[in-house]
C-alpha cells in the first residue's frame, strides 16, 4: 500500500472567516480561507462546493482540507459556499445557487481579498457535480469566466451504471464501505432528481452532455477503490475528446475503513495535485500531462 503523504502544515498566518454569500434566492453561508497578509489582493480565487450527496453536508465540512490548501499557496483565496440542499428544494436549486455564488464573488472581490484575475471552481462528490455544471452554465450564460475546474470524486452519473459503481472490492470490509457509498449516492439522487426526466439534463448529469467544448481546463481526481471512479474518468475522456485541457488522476485507495472519512482522506492525497494544477493556471508551472 502506498504511504500516506505528509500533511501540509497550517500557515501561522492562516485566516478563516465566516461570511454570507449571495445565492439564487437569498443569502447562503460561506467561509473564506486566506494565508499571508490579509490586505494583499490574491490573483486566484477558488470557489469550493462541499459534498453530501446533494441532501447533506455544509460549507464548513472541508475546513481542514481548505485550510491546508491555502497554507500551501498564499497566492490564492478559497471561498467555501453552501447551497440549497435537496431536502429543501430539488434540482435545479443547487446549481442555480452555485452559479449565483460565482456572480456574487465577481461583484464582491474586495470582501474576498481577490483582484478578480482568475476564478477557479472546485468541489468534492456532489459539490464536484456542481463545479462541473457551473462550468457549463458560465459558458452558456456568458460568464463569469473560469480559469479552471477541479473535480474531486465527482458524482456525474445519476444512473449509477458504471462498473466501478456496481463492482465491489474483494475485501469484505471495503466492500461494505463501497456498498454504503453507492447506496448513499442512489438516495441522494432520488432526493435531488425526483423528476426522472431531469436525470439526463446536462445541468444535472454533465456526463450526459453532448456540448463540452469551450470549457475551462479541468483536473479530475478519483481513487482506485472509489465507486465514482469510472464516471470521473469517462468525463475526463470526453473533455479531452472535445479539446479541453484535462488532467485525470486515479489516486491510491484512501487507507480508511469508514465511509464518512473517505473524502477527507482522499483530499489529503489531492492537495499536491490541486496545488500543481492551480500553479499551472497561474503560469508558474506547467500542469502535469
Amino acid at each position: 500500500m502506498s504511504a500516506q503523504p505528509q500533511l501540509v502544515p497550517l500557515a501561522d498566518d492562516l485566516l478563516v472567516r465566516d461570511l454570507e454569500v449571495g445565492g439564487a434566492a437569498g443569502p447562503l453561508g460561506g467561509r473564506l480561507y486566506l494565508a499571508g497578509a490579509a490586505a494583499t489582493k490574491r490573483d486566484t480565487l477558488v470557489v469550493f462546493f462541499h459534498g453530501g450527496g446533494f441532501v447533506g453536508g455544509a460549507f464548513d465540512e472541508a475546513d481542514d482540507f481548505l485550510s491546508r490548501l491555502v497554507s500551501a499557496d498564499s497566492g490564492q483565496a478559497v471561498l467555501s459556499s453552501g447551497y440549497t440542499l435537496a431536502s429543501q428544494k430539488p434540482f435545479p436549486a443547487a446549481v442555480e445557487d452555485a452559479h449565483a455564488v460565482l456572480l456574487w464573488a465577481k461583484k464582491n472581490k474586495a470582501k474576498l481579498s481577490w483582484n478578480g484575475k482568475r476564478l477557479v471552481v472546485a468541489g468534492v462528490e456532489a459539490g464536484a457535480n456542481l463545479a462541473a455544471v457551473v462550468s457549463l452554465m458560465s459558458r452558456d450564460r456568458g460568464g463569469p469566466a473560469l480559469a479552471g475546474q477541479v473535480l474531486i470524486m465527482p458524482m456525474l452519473d445519476p444512473g449509477l451504471s458504471t462498473c466501478s459503481m456496481r463492482e465491489l472490492p474483494v475485501c469484505r470490509d471495503k466492500a461494505a464501505v463501497v456498498d454504503k457509498i453507492a447506496g448513499t449516492c442512489a438516495a441522494g439522487y432520488r432526493g435531488y432528481l425526483p423528476n426522472a426526466a431531469d436525470r439526463t439534463h446536462p445541468y444535472a448529469s454533465p456526463l450526459q452532455s453532448s456540448r463540452l467544448k469551450n470549457l475551462p481546463p479541468a483536473l479530475i481526481l478519483s481513487a482506485e477503490d472509489d465507486p465514482l471512479r469510472d464516471e470521473a474518468e469517462q468525463y475526463g475522456a470526453k473533455l479531452i475528446t472535445c479539446g479541453i485541457t484535462t488532467t485525470v488522476r486515479r489516486l491510491p485507495p484512501p487507507p480508511l475503513a469508514e465511509a464518512g472519512g473517505r473524502n477527507d482522506c482522499a483530499c489529503v492525497y489531492a492537495l499536491a495535485e490541486i496545488a500543481a494544477f492551480i500553479r499551472g493556471i497561474d503560469g508558474t508551472e506547467t500542469p502535469p500531462a
